[in-house]
């Protein structure tokens, strides 16, 4: 797809200066240092996808939106997945959430002092999120003052069109693979993506490469794409069955997460739901349903374009636009049909959203001025392994 020698990882991508505060065997911490002399108090939490790795949100400083939430004055946190091998087979969704997104706020409160965060989940990270919300609700855990979802599913009646690839006998070949190899390699999970997207990310470069023998151009996003990560058996499995084939997330205790069952209609902070309109992984009508699931303060807000395109629009490139609708109905066609559209990126909006929650401006902290001393420089060595 791409000229994969024309870029390295801290060098022309990953690039935003931070260092490694914490680590497990399921994740690295990142903490970014800050460019502004002060910070909103309360920090914020990226928790991205696993399926992918978590420099979508760092490619180039031009489109880099940890580059952009730092310049805003935020402290920033992003969690680095670990490629993981055949030793992690038995690690479920539920490790993820210990040692990933809770294992992270109180690495935090070390490295910074602070209790509380605001929160922000991006795809099956925003899955993870949803369900660690709903975990802590349980459990009386008050420490995430809001959360920000980007495309994410948590009603999965209507997946889109993974659904093609999700029913009883391919998730059964599939857990047969899983059990052999311990986990799903990465190139797996790609080649269906790419067939959602066949002419875009298959043919063309068919013509381009094999029929007129050019060579691949040299782009951030293609090599990002291609960065592919394995995903262990256990936590695959539940994710598939659990959730895409049998929608369990959405009923009330439907899923058991370390002895708790979870509903998430207690997630009762504020939310704000970016989600895009031309969405082929995460479809906006299904993701727009968890509006109706949660019961704090909400906001929706839809881009245009797609998963990455609509999610990565630095406010710089003046692309594409946003709707906005005060009002959530049932249905999302009728939100549309009376939704406010904005010229531009989303970001400033998001920003104004999450400032409410952002606390008081203090002294800019910069890794390794708490607890936690640094462990290297970003983007750490988890993001480095590759398939």
């Amino acid at each position: 797809m791409t000229d994969t020698d024309a870029f390295e990882l801290g060098t022309n991508v990953a690039t935003t200066p931070g260092k490694v505060v914490y680590q497990n065997e399921l994740m690295q911490l990142l903490q970014y240092t800050p460019t502004t002399e002060t910070v909103a108090k309360r920090p914020l939490l990226i928790v991205p996808p696993w399926i992918n790795k978590f420099y979508i949100l760092d490619l180039q400083p031009k489109n880099s939106f940890i580059k952009w939430a730092v310049d805003q004055g935020h402290t920033v946190f992003v969690i680095s997945w670990v490629n993981p091998g055949k030793e992690l087979a038995s690690k479920g969704f539920e490790d993820y959430m210990l040692d990933g997104p809770l294992a992270a706020l109180d690495a935090i409160k070390d490295a910074t002092g602070e209790a509380d965060v605001n929160l922000i989940g991006y795809c099956i990270g925003g899955t993870l999120t949803a369900a660690t919300l709903a975990y802590m609700a349980a459990k009386g855990d008050t420490r995430v003052k809001s959360a920000t979802f980007f495309t994410t599913m948590v009603d999965f009646s209507e997946p889109g069109e993974l659904g093609v690839f999700i029913d009883e006998e391919q998730l059964a070949r599939l857990e047969a693979h899983m059990d052999e190899q311990g986990y799903l390699d990465g190139q797996y999970m790609s080649q269906v993506f790419n067939m959602m997207r066949d002419n875009d990310l298959i043919w063309s470069f068919v013509v381009n490469n094999y029929l007129m023998g050019r060579e691949p151009m040299a782009f951030d996003l293609l090599y990002w794409n291609s960065d592919n990560t394995r995903m262990p058996k256990m936590m695959h499995s539940l994710y598939l069955r659990k959730m895409y084939l049998e929608n369990k997330l959405v009923e009330p205790d439907g899923i058991t997460l370390a002895g708790v069952p979870i509903d998430l209609s207690q997630i009762k902070l504020p939310v704000y739901w970016l989600s895009t309109k031309e969405d082929h992984i995460a479809p906006w009508t299904a993701t727009y349903k968890a509006t109706q699931i949660f019961n704090g303060p909400k906001r929706f807000v839809l881009s245009a374009s797609g998963h990455i395109a609509g999610v990565m629009n630095p406010p710089a490139a003046y692309k594409y636009c946003f709707w906005t609708n005060a009002k959530l109905p049932a249905d999302p066609d009728a939100f549309f049909e009376s939704a406010k559209q904005t010229d531009g990126s989303w970001w400033p909006d998001w920003q104004k959203w999450v400032k409410k929650y952002a606390g008081a401006q203090v002294k800019a902290r910069k890794p390794g001025n708490g607890k936690l001393k640094p462990l290297e420089d970003a983007p750490g060595s988890y993001v480095r392994v590759r398939v």
